[in-house]
């Protein structure tokens, strides 16, 4: 929902004090219809681009740490396991074959002794087998009959591979291979009984070992997370250590950018590192080369400094002519409208220079105290553009009270709309909407609009767009958007322009400022 009116509501605000945290530095018009243009911020934008997909320098490297100890963890795990398994394998072959090997030797001399036609299952009982026994004993001079089978066990006798039959009965010679019976896996032993003109085999069954395997499975599952953490936790510690110089680099270039040019980083702990040294020497170079050129920068603060003065001589002169130009002849009157044009043009030039300078000095100070938004845009709009000017506003804002720069924020919104009268053919409304923890505030004018190539331009010093390079009586001197922009950043958010989105002509211009809640509601200052 949102709500329309007029401007020239009464709002207020409250003192709060604000705190600064500083670095250290190293070495020293008409009512329309049309629905409101929703305009989303740029800080929404950036998130919902990058919030998702952007990690940062230190998360990119703990991750790449956590990865690589978590690829590390289930390669060593997987060959464990591999190794363990066969390993336990082959020594159960090994003990299963030795078994067998001596009950074979054992059965075949006991065999030789058996009376013929006596039942020699009884023998297989007393010999020290771990599973099921086949015996198998060939007829004499059967040839390929089917040979005699004597068996223990719960094994059925097809569960016997033919080809371990075939090897160790037929063909005379030992073998082992792996049979699964009843869900239970074996290894099977076959060796020849060249007396007893057969074959014994035997089945140990090696299922524990796959149970062995398992647990063995979870342990290293634990290790693995377990490294994996320590290994993020490495990741964590070294990108930390190894970042923090480009911390330190970057708390520095804000206090240069805050006009500390006196900031310089320690190059004594960097002179043995053949990476961080060079930087930060180049670093300090450049420091040293801007603080030397900081009195060129100061240039135009001090002419316009020293220009004041005199402006303020001059000014005060054409107001007592203007007050006598009736009594002046009427060249001598156009002579003076066009001074006192030109004149308001300069004063404007020399205030917004000196405006400019502070902010590259970094002396600029916000003041903030409590405010009903509202009311500060009421009587901006009312102000500026006068009583008439729609502004459109989500229905919950009338209450929305917020600690800001009142003073900037009328700074910001009086530029819009001057500058919609003088290049957008005058303010068609004024929206005001919150979305994401972010307010925006929108001028709408009915000009001809910003081509997209000057959108970022005319926010630029000295820079005018097309509109504004035409000369007439509303052109100025292309700082006032700059301004706008320095404000906007102070209070910690961002200025746009865009096309009108109801499909008229024109442009909107946008102030958007992070929606910070109050810290006491109950003491708001009465604009």
């Amino acid at each position: 929902m949102s709500s329309v009116d007029q401007a020239g509501g009464g709002s207020s605000d409250s003192d709060q004090v604000g705190s600064e945290s500083t670095l250290q530095a190293a070495g020293a018009g008409a009512p329309t219809t049309a629905g409101p243009t929703k305009l989303l911020s740029p800080h929404a934008r950036k998130r919902s681009q990058t919030s998702e997909s952007q990690l940062g320098l230190r998360s990119r490297v703990t991750l790449a740490f956590t990865l690589g100890a978590l690829v590390l963890s289930i390669i060593l795990g997987a060959a464990t396991l591999n190794l363990t398994r066969r390993s336990l394998l082959a020594e159960r072959e090994r003990r299963t074959i030795t078994r067998t090997s001596v009950s074979a030797t054992t059965l075949d001399g006991l065999l030789k002794n058996l009376q013929p036609g006596a039942d020699p299952t009884p023998l297989l009982s007393d010999l020290q087998a771990q599973g099921p026994q086949f015996l198998m004993l060939k007829y004499p001079g059967s040839g390929n009959r089917e040979p005699q089978l004597f068996l223990t066990g719960e094994v059925p006798i097809g569960d016997l591979p033919q080809s371990l039959v075939t090897k160790a009965l037929w063909d005379g010679q030992p073998a082992v291979m792996r049979v699964e019976s009843k869900d239970t896996l074996y290894t099977a032993v076959g060796v020849p009984l060249p007396d007893a003109n057969g074959a014994y085999f035997e089945l140990n069954a090696i299922d524990d070992i796959a149970t062995a395997v398992q647990s063995q499975t979870v342990t290293l599952i634990i290790v693995s997370s377990i490294t994996t953490l320590a290994g993020a936790a490495l990741g964590w510690w070294a990108s930390r250590r190894a970042l923090r110089p480009l911390m330190l680099v970057g708390d520095a270039a804000g206090r240069i950018a805050d006009g500390h040019l006196e900031t310089r980083l320690n190059a004594a702990d960097y002179a043995e590192d053949p990476e961080l040294g060079p930087l930060v020497s180049s670093f300090n170079g450049m420091v040293e080369k801007l603080q030397a050129h900081r009195p060129r920068t100061r240039f135009a603060s001090d002419v316009s400094h020293e220009l004041r003065s005199p402006l303020t001589t001059i000014n005060a002169s054409v107001d007592v002519l203007s007050r006598a130009a009736d009594n002046l002849p009427d060249r001598a009157k156009t002579a003076l409208d066009l001074l006192e044009s030109d004149l308001v043009r300069f004063t404007q030039l020399v205030e917004d220079l000196l405006e400019i300078s502070r902010f590259d000095a970094g002396a600029v100070r916000l003041d903030v105290n409590e405010i009903s938004l509202m009311g500060v845009v009421r009587r901006a709009v009312e102000a500026v553009a006068g009583k008439d000017t729609t502004i459109v506003a989500d229905d919950d804002l009338d209450a929305l009270v917020m600690p800001m720069d009142k003073v900037r924020v009328v700074r910001v919104l009086s530029n819009f709309i001057d500058n919609a009268a003088k290049y957008g053919d005058g303010v068609q409304r004024v929206e005001v909407h919150r979305s994401d923890g972010t307010v925006s505030i929108s001028v709408v004018d009915g000009g001809p609009g910003v081509p997209v190539d000057e959108r970022d331009l005319i926010f630029e010093r000295f820079s005018r767009g097309v509109q504004g390079g035409r000369r007439g009586a509303g052109s100025g001197v292309g700082l006032g958007l700059a301004l706008v922009a320095e404000h906007a950043r102070l209070m910690g958010g961002e200025v746009g322009v865009a096309d009108r989105d109801d499909g008229e002509s024109g442009a909107v211009f946008v102030l958007h400022i992070p929606e910070v809640p109050p810290t006491d509601s109950d003491t708001v200052m009465e604009l």
